[in-house]
């Protein structure tokens, strides 16, 4: 899922202790989304992981392929990671009002919402499955991961949970700003290492809740529990626009991601999920410190003028297909199968992943173009607007 913050620009960095800020570009200027644009690019690639899991998991698995993104959910952590740094990136040094901020951030996630949840909702009824209107509305108002009761949690569009963790992300997102600890270098440098040992004692604490469906919700889902993913990309993108330079570079951050995802194979042989120390969680909670150096690399990278194969034309085009392609890829999975059924082998299967994969990028595509950005657009220039010449906050 790509949580929907906006990736900002890149520009040259300005001469000064502040080089490469952000605080002399606008913010939230849809026109100039792209502004690091190898971020958009690895977007994709996240959204890729999580699509691919979901496939493995309802569609079938293809050998060797399935292993590998068989926990491929933590495409999620990356982009609650990405939202903080975007946001704190973007709006660092700049006093933008919190009633505008907000719907800035609902024009960015609801109008693309609402029409997925619609189409989930008439894919549950052609499939003559039964509708929950209290999921519905929760799934709209964005308030469904705070509840426990499956039914709520994924009624609407099972793929939209995470949005409900974003709305929540936005609305303390103001308040971290403000935190003097988040304002200086000392303070992210403790509040980075706080999070690593955060997540650690979030993954420890499954062995206290013995039912796995409500630890499942409590580690996973609830929006409390993901905050700490969130605030590490805000310190870090923080830290990034003072000119912080990560001790690796693009391509070793990913080596790191894809041998952590590696490393889980056979820990999930010889662990089963329905245990509090399978990789399932694990995978999700303890990567948290790799995507966020990871993010930092490739925004480094970017803003450095260094090649990351992740800002040509069509990797930016993917990425910003990402948002629609999080929302309706189960859709499609669902209807695929509940009218042609599992497929039953190995190729069966790799057709169907292919022809899932070409049709849901496709609707993806359609959406972005057709719905998500346009209402974006048209939802902004009817909001409240920007006040001229907006101050910027002093900086350390």
């Amino acid at each position: 899922m790509r949580p929907p913050a906006s990736v900002p620009s890149a520009r040259p960095p300005a001469p000064g202790p502040h080089a490469g800020s952000a605080a002399s570009m606008p913010s939230g200027d849809p026109a100039g989304r792209d502004r690091l644009p190898s971020l958009t690019g690895l977007r994709f690639w996240a959204a890729l992981l999580v699509v691919l899991y979901h496939l493995s998991r309802q569609a079938g698995e293809l050998p060797g392929l399935a292993e590998a993104v068989r926990y491929g959910r933590s495409g999620v952590t990356f982009f609650f990671v990405l939202s903080g740094f975007v946001l704190a990136w973007t709006y660092d040094g700049r006093r933008v009002p919190a009633p505008l901020f907000l719907w800035r951030r609902f024009a960015r996630v609801w109008p693309l919402l609402a029409a997925t949840t619609v189409l989930s909702v008439g894919a549950w009824l052609a499939l003559g499955k039964d509708v929950s209107a209290k999921a519905v509305t929760a799934s709209l108002l964005l308030v469904h991961a705070w509840a426990p009761d499956p039914v709520i949690l994924r009624g609407g569009n099972p793929a939209a949970w995470s949005l409900s963790d974003e709305a929540w992300f936005y609305l303390i997102f103001p308040l971290l700003m403000a935190l003097p600890a988040v304002r200086s270098a000392r303070g992210r440098r403790w509040i980075a290492a706080g999070v690593c040992v955060a997540v650690v004692a979030a993954w420890l604490s499954g062995a206290l809740i013995h039912d796995a469906g409500t630890r499942a919700w409590a580690l996973d889902y609830l929006p409390l529990t993901r905050t700490a993913q969130f605030l590490l990309g805000v310190v870090t993108g923080l830290a990034v626009a003072r000119g912080w330079r990560p001790p690796v570079g693009p391509w070793a951050a990913v080596a790191l991601v894809a041998g952590w995802h590696l490393a889980l194979v056979p820990w999930s042989s010889a662990v089963p999920d329905a245990l509090w120390y399978s990789p399932y969680t694990a995978s999700q909670l303890l990567a948290t410190p790799l995507f966020a150096l990871l993010v930092a690399a490739v925004a480094r990278a970017d803003l450095d003028g260094r090649p990351t194969g992740l800002r040509g034309p069509w990797p930016v085009r993917l990425g910003h297909w990402s948002y629609a392609w999080y929302l309706i890829h189960e859709i499609v999975i669902r209807l695929w199968l509940g009218h042609f059924g599992r497929p039953a082998g190995p190729i069966d299967t790799a057709v169907v992943w292919s022809l899932v994969l070409a049709l849901s990028l496709t609707l993806s595509a359609c959406a972005y173009h057709w719905v998500e950005h346009p209402l974006e657009r048209r939802l902004r220039a009817h909001g409240p607007r920007a006040a001229a010449g907006p101050s910027r906050a002093g900086r350390r």
